[in-house]
């Protein structure tokens, strides 16, 4: 095992509705070892905590060191998240997640060193725009569609956090008086695209007498939730009510983002998140285009792009936390270039498997397979605990808490 007198070593997990992905990484942000766990589904958010113990400690038992070893975990958590303490309220999509969890003490506890806290999509974006593919702009919205529908917003080379709610992109209203979204209110993008309220539509009209294969295929891959992959599997057997309910969304995710870009006019938008990086380019590609009727400034359109970081753009980005409180700095500075400088990093992935993890991972694996370069197979709960190698650049990023004292960087 591996010791605080070692190279320097930074954990991050990416809290998902459906999944937990834990890394540790190297100050270049190589992947030393992975681990992905199911997100619970009942328990609050004690149980929540426990498994992200355990996910950490995975990843930690690949990379050959003890978690108390890290010089500092991070968290993307979804969320509000109190940057001085921590503290996790309002994470909706999280189950019986009531009031405020003092999510970063929690874990330091149990860790034995500190935690720091952030917005997951905030995070999340930050990865994309000093490590993926994000670098070539100065400005960025970054959009990820997955159980919910998140954005984070980088300006000027600077994350934008307003006063710790900016970027809800989901709730972007695109239809007056419109369907019930999960955040209690009528109309936003999230009623229409979120992978939740999609779940909820479609066993709506499944009880109504409506044939469809979606719920025969989560159960069949052992799932409690429609997973990308079963939504993805779904529309390759030209499930109708898969392939409605995902017209549905692209349509509200164009006028949403379009609205979005109309405000901020950044160069780029990233589509990342569960769904957005299974379906990958096709839908990006129809997302694009379900935006410009919406998009006031038509003649300079920004470029959409899917995530390069893959579904390990999360936990980057949360490891990049860590990063950010060590060298002192508030906020993420990328080398800016040409779009063609956008490639992804080495073994970080873009094309995805059934799974949803990139290709090239060493092995076929089901829907929560493991990420690029991993090399691990994952069991029916869809956990994976494995060591790996995906080398990616240095940066830092934005919208951070922590608890525990983060120690002087080396």
């Amino acid at each position: 095992m591996g010791s605080a007198s070692g190279p320097p070593l930074r954990g991050g997990i990416d809290l998902g509705g459906t999944k937990i992905e834990a890394i540790v990484a190297d100050a270049d942000h190589t992947v030393l070892g992975s681990s992905r766990h199911p997100t619970p589904s009942a328990g609050g958010p004690e149980a929540v905590a426990a498994e992200l113990v355990a996910a950490i400690q995975a990843a930690c038992k690949g990379a050959g060191v003890e978690p108390a070893a890290l010089q500092g975990v991070g968290v993307g958590s979804p969320g509000v998240v109190d940057e001085a303490t921590g503290a996790v309220s309002t994470a909706r999509n999280l189950p019986d997640w009531e009031g405020s969890f003092e999510l970063g003490a929690t874990l330091s506890r149990e860790l034995g060193t500190p935690v720091v806290v952030g917005n997951d999509v905030q995070v999340a974006t930050d990865a994309e725009f000093a490590l993926g593919a994000g670098r070539p702009y100065s400005s960025l919205l970054g959009v990820m569609w997955g159980t919910g529908v998140g954005g984070g917003i980088i300006l000027d080379h600077r994350p934008w956090l307003g006063r710790g709610g900016a970027g809800e992109i989901g709730h972007v209203v695109v239809k007056i008086d419109g369907r019930r979204c999960p955040c209690g209110r009528r109309g936003c993008m999230e009623a229409y695209a979120g992978r939740a309220a999609m779940e909820a539509r479609a066993r709506q009209r499944m009880e109504k007498g409506e044939r469809t294969e979606l719920f025969k295929l989560m159960k069949d891959r052992g799932r409690t939730k429609l997973t990308s992959a079963v939504w993805a599997k779904a529309l390759e057997r030209g499930d109708r009510i898969a392939i409605e309910l995902l017209d549905e969304a692209v349509e509200a995710l164009g006028a949403g983002i379009a609205s979005a870009q109309n405000l901020l006019d950044v160069e780029a938008v990233v589509i990342g998140g569960g769904l957005g990086v299974r379906l990958g380019e096709p839908f990006v590609r129809r997302i694009r285009k379900a935006m410009l009727p919406h998009t006031f400034n038509d003649v300079h359109p920004p470029d959409v792009l899917v995530a390069a970081l893959g579904d390990l753009g999360g936990a980057l980005g949360a490891a990049l936390l860590v990063s950010r409180r060590l060298e002192g700095k508030p906020a993420p500075v990328a080398a800016t270039g040409s779009a063609g400088d956008a490639s992804p990093p080495s073994g970080s992935g873009g094309e995805t498997d059934d799974a949803g993890a990139p290709l090239g991972s060493g092995g076929e694996s089901g829907d929560a397979g493991p990420t690029s370069g991993s090399g691990g197979e994952t069991d029916d709960a869809g956990a994976v605990d494995t060591a790996a190698g995906s080398g990616v650049g240095s940066a830092e990023a934005g919208d951070t808490a922590v608890t525990g004292e983060i120690p002087s960087a080396l």
